[in-house]
């Protein structure tokens, strides 16, 4: 009886390493990266995603006609949104790009690894019929944003080519806070974005102004470089059926906004050019400096790192 050839431990095939990547979901930021787990593609590379809610860097807490606006970014802590990085409980997590250099500089071990896919927009919104129909009208008026948050940022670079910096006065509120604010005439307007956008047009709110911005990717140095190469792509074949079809996915922004507002619009609402995505790519130092020196020129970021500090491009170590 002939016996069966039987390989040396060191011809056995080796099997694949298990990487896990744990995330936060934060809507249209991520919405790339839940196709890429719905669709199998981060099982395709090899890589295990679990998904982990984005805690709120403010909460709906106030009585609805008893806010206490917050008028200074420095009383709410730029990593006030994500602390579960800083706890280890998430590998990464994708917010604006001006937000993640600030919040590079702060964290303990967290540095910004590639820009994101979406390339999101925020818009400045006053109640229907109001008198507040164009930037200059919001000269001293009250306009909701959530502090060392893309919308922040962007109602500042909205407003200051309008406005004299000390005519911009922003206040600190959770999304529903300001957009119910605004309703009911508390103040004058609220910065959103999607499907926040989509739900104030739908309910006749005035769009004032409205600017696109870049994101990136923030990681701990537990993410390999291998390991986000695969990462990287499976969220660029994601991003590519996004692109050829955005309106299969729009159930996803829907789902998330809070419930009381799912039913008043439908996927037929969206504005589908305003939902631009690219692939994720490496930071360009170029495009950091120029965000780096207009925070420290607001005061939102203290002028003692570089770029080498803060910025991390696995995607590129990889390539």
């Amino acid at each position: 009886m002939s016996s069966q050839p039987t390989l040396s431990a060191s011809a056995l095939p080796t099997p694949p390493a298990h990487r896990k990547v744990v995330t936060e979901v934060t809507g249209v930021f991520s919405l790339p990266w839940q196709i890429a787990r719905d669709e199998g593609l981060f099982a395709a590379e090899g890589v295990e995603v679990e998904f982990r809610q984005a805690p709120s860097s403010i909460e709906t807490r106030f009585p609805a006609t008893d806010l206490d606006y917050i008028e200074d970014h420095r009383l709410v802590p730029a990593l006030a949104g994500h602390t579960e990085l800083e706890a280890k409980k998430v590998d990464v997590y994708r917010a604006c790009e001006w937000g993640q250099v600030r919040r590079s500089q702060d964290s303990g071990h967290g540095r910004i690894i590639s820009k994101r896919s979406a390339v999101v927009s925020q818009a400045i919104f006053s109640a229907p019929g109001s008198r507040f129909t164009h930037p200059q009208t919001l000269a001293n008026e009250r306009v909701a944003v959530r502090f060392h948050h893309g919308s922040h940022y962007a109602a500042l670079q909205s407003l200051e080519g309008f406005l004299k910096p000390e005519e911009i006065r922003l206040v600190h509120l959770s999304h529903v806070d300001g957009y119910e604010a605004v309703r009911r005439g508390d103040i004058a307007a609220v910065t959103l974005m999607e499907p926040w956008i989509t739900l104030a047009e739908k309910e006749g709110f005035q769009r004032i102004i409205e600017t696109h911005y870049q994101g990136s990717e923030i990681a701990s140095p537990d993410v390999d470089p291998e390991t986000w190469a695969a990462v990287h792509r499976a969220v660029k074949v994601a991003t590519d059926r996004l692109k050829a079809d955005k309106k299969k996915y729009l159930h996803y922004l829907i789902a998330a906004l809070p419930e009381q507002y799912r039913d008043l619009i439908s996927e037929d609402d969206f504005h589908l050019p305003r939902l631009l995505f690219v692939d994720p790519a490496p930071y360009d130092e170029k495009e950091f400096q120029q965000t780096y020196d207009w925070l420290v020129g607001w005061g939102l970021i203290a002028p003692d790192s570089d770029f080498t500090d803060l910025v991390d491009n696995r995607v590129r170590a990889a390539a």
